[in-house]
């Protein structure tokens, strides 16, 4: 049971970082975190470009830990409080779905990621090498 456990830790790790990654990525180097700064500023979010590079950087940087299993209690926190913000400042009022850019996206990753913040990377990482 423990390596199913830790196998299904190891999936949630890679396929929530994989997202996050993809994201940060995008932001940027695919929108380019001049534009990413324009969009936040149009929601509202304070210091927009500040806001934008920190995002953009928690996602990458987040992400790529979580599938590495790396201070992963750290990066999943990191990434919940990402999106507790995308919920508060851009989702929350949209309704449920995401083709209305509502929080249904931003929920699932926020919650997965708390998930695994709480119960550890399991053994296939290497916060668990590391004696973690």
């Amino acid at each position: 049971m423990d390596t199913l456990n830790d196998a299904a830790i190891l999936l949630a790790r890679i396929g929530l970082g994989a997202v996050f990654v993809a994201h940060g990525w995008q932001k940027f180097f695919t929108l380019g975190l001049g534009r990413v700064g324009e969009q936040f500023a149009g929601y509202g979010i304070p210091q927009p470009e500040v806001t934008a590079a920190i995002v953009a950087g928690v996602e990458l940087i987040a992400g790529i830990a979580l599938i590495a299993g790396i201070l992963t209690p750290l990066a999943g926190i990191l990434l919940a409080v990402d999106m507790a913000g995308a919920l508060y400042f851009v989702h929350a009022t949209n309704g449920p779905f995401v083709t209305q850019n509502g929080w249904e996206l931003v929920v699932a990753l926020g919650v997965g990621v708390l998930l695994v913040a709480a119960v550890g990377a399991g053994r296939f990482s290497i916060d668990r090498a590391l004696g973690g």
